[in-house]
């Protein structure tokens, strides 16, 4: 089966895109982890357009290891630019199982998106007890063995826990990550970021993606951070979150709700042959 896809990136963040409008594609769990294998395509997260009849278009995420995601907020970055060169719409709205998040084109591949208003609530995150979800008193150790307590649980339409410490680079996210994302404390697993605080408008992180593994950068991430920033009294409603490979800007608007901006690539189309 050759499928015509396309691949963009939000700040390294990557993907893969099928277009399911006008025809119907069905993938295996194998297929999809094979395409997102980066001995093959390879990709932090496969999406699958939909038509839908009140929005722009529905949204599937598909992890690395083939689990759906809820959101992915570079991913509908990407989505937004990717149907304005369609429709030359500035408002793009697009379904996720999440609900409908609503993207602004802005122009020169910078798009911002709604993600909306986070939950903090212990059954909200989901975790398997009820806890504090502002100091879940989990402890990591950093390189040298030092033990640092803590983490901010947030759901952003996926569940992140935030350990913020003061240095990041004293910290193996590829260890932490995996430990706690399958910790028995969160039943739908979970994205881990280790963060630090620059000033009071500069955070920057390290993120294991729930489902993916480390990645370059990740838009809910961000947006959980700046939240959990925010009630741990570190910063304020404008936040911008540093990866690797650049910046995600995000603000916590008088409702609550929070809106990410950032750049987005071109779209290159690819064949997929499976």
């Amino acid at each position: 089966m050759n499928i015509k896809a396309y691949k963009m990136d939000g700040l390294g963040n990557d993907f893969v895109i099928i277009d399911a409008r006008t025809e119907e594609i069905k993938l295996s769990n194998d297929q999809i982890i094979k395409i997102c294998d980066r001995e093959y395509i390879g990709c932090d997260q496969l999406i699958v357009l939909k038509k839908n009849q009140n929005t722009d278009a529905s949204l599937i995420f598909y992890n690395s290891d083939g689990s759906v995601s809820g959101a992915c907020g570079n991913g509908t970055r990407c989505i937004a630019e990717f149907l304005n060169k369609e429709n030359k719409k500035e408002t793009i709205i697009l379904t996720t199982s999440s609900g409908d998040l609503i993207s602004k084109i802005l122009g020169d591949r910078l798009v911002s998106t709604e993600i909306g208003t986070p939950k903090l609530k212990w059954n909200e995150i989901p975790l398997s007890k009820n806890l504090n979800t502002k100091d879940l008193q989990i402890k990591i150790s950093d390189k040298k063995g030092n033990d640092f307590i803590g983490g901010t649980a947030v759901n952003v339409g996926n569940p992140h826990v935030i350990f913020f410490v003061e240095d990041i680079l004293n910290f193996e996210i590829k260890k932490i990550g995996p430990a706690i994302e399958n910790s028995e404390l969160f039943p739908e697993k979970c994205n881990v970021t280790i963060a630090q605080k620059i000033n009071n408008d500069h955070i920057k992180v390290n993120v294991w993606e729930r489902g993916a593994g480390l990645t370059k950068a990740c838009g809910t991430a961000a947006c959980a951070t700046a939240y959990a920033g925010k009630i741990n009294q570190l910063t304020g409603n404008n936040t911008d979150i540093e990866f690797a490979s650049g910046k995600l800007s995000i603000l916590i608007d008088e409702k609550e709700s929070i809106h990410m901006k950032g750049s987005v690539s071109d779209i290159k189309e690819i064949n997929i042959k499976i």
